[in-house]
């Protein structure tokens, strides 16, 4: 059975990854630093996860009544607040990678919202819709 990938979802993560690939190519005229693009990719992947775990619980929560809806998709947000604030706690208190370009990566979700229209024109020749 082949499942669908809904075309908003993959629009927002193609352009958190996009945005990821433009920002370490800014990153390394810049700077060699390994800790910064360790960073910078740790926010990309929670960007990502995030946004998938975000589709997932709406959809989740847009199948139940209001108040069921509205208590689902509040404990999901706390859920991913939660996974987001202990990995950056973790990161503050390793070398591995720099917190403040994790913090850069995960905005790459809210840049993604932004050039929805130039990544829905990509996934519109993608899918041919």
């Amino acid at each position: 059975m082949k499942k669908k990938i809904d075309p908003t979802l993959f629009e927002l993560c193609l352009g958190i990854v996009l945005y990821g690939i433009v920002f370490q190519l800014v990153l390394l005229f810049f700077s060699r630093e390994f800790s910064y693009s360790a960073g910078l990719w740790i926010g990309i992947i929670l960007a990502v996860a995030g946004s998938i775990h975000m589709w997932w619980s709406l959809n989740r929560g847009l199948d139940q009544a209001a108040r069921g809806a509205a208590r689902t998709v509040g404990a999901n947000s706390l859920i991913r607040y939660f996974v987001l604030v202990v990995i950056m706690i973790g990161l503050i208190y390793t070398d591995f990678a720099n917190p403040i370009f994790a913090f850069c990566g995960y905005m790459g979700m809210k840049v993604s919202a932004y050039m929805n229209p130039w990544m829905r024109r990509i996934s519109l020749k993608i899918f041919k819709n």
